[in-house]
């Protein structure tokens, strides 16, 4: 099963707003060059390295928690760095993906919370339970644009890219199931 990057966004500091990209740059360690936890600020920016460095959402999520709060509600508003189709996000915590040429591996759900509710004025807290996304860490860094494959990648594969194993492979953490 593969996906596709639909829409790149982000922005260089927290609670501003986010503007679509249509590509960017993933560096391992960091995340989306230029993104404000690549610079080291968001938000969220107390959080560990690995759970902050690049989020991920459903483009028809999107559109269902719009049509579930009835307000128009853009990938944007989410506050997410990449917008996808296709591919079943949740299944990629604890797994190593490819997206584009980079390598990543799904750290964790991303609920939502209630400073993107206070950012957008809508009550999304809710809605977006079970649809708000991952949180993923790069592992291999690479360009990036709108209609990039975002696939799973096996642990063979991963470490042949030179993924850690054993011990040093990174351990997701399970947020709302």
């Amino acid at each position: 099963m593969s996906g596709t990057v639909h829409e790149i966004w982000l922005t260089d500091s927290a609670a501003s707003p986010m503007r679509r990209v249509p590509g960017g740059r993933l560096v391992p360690g960091v995340g989306l060059d230029g993104d404000r936890y690549a610079r080291g600020g968001g938000t969220w920016a107390q959080y560990p390295d690995l759970e902050k460095q690049l989020t991920l959402i459903d483009r028809d999520d999107v559109a269902t928690v719009a049509a579930e709060v009835g307000a128009d509600l853009s990938p944007g508003d989410t506050r997410r760095n990449l917008v996808t189709t296709g591919i079943e996000l949740p299944s990629l915590v604890g797994s190593w993906f490819a997206v584009g040429d980079a390598l990543l591996f799904g750290m964790k759900r991303c609920p939502p919370c209630t400073h993107l509710e206070r950012l957008t004025g809508l009550k999304l807290v809710k809605a977006m339970v079970h649809r708000g996304g991952i949180n993923a860490a790069v592992f291999g860094g690479g360009q990036i644009t709108e209609g990039a494959v975002v696939r799973p990648v096996s642990d063979e594969e991963a470490a042949r890219r030179g993924a850690p194993t054993g011990a040093a492979r990174p351990v997701p953490r399970i947020v709302n199931g």
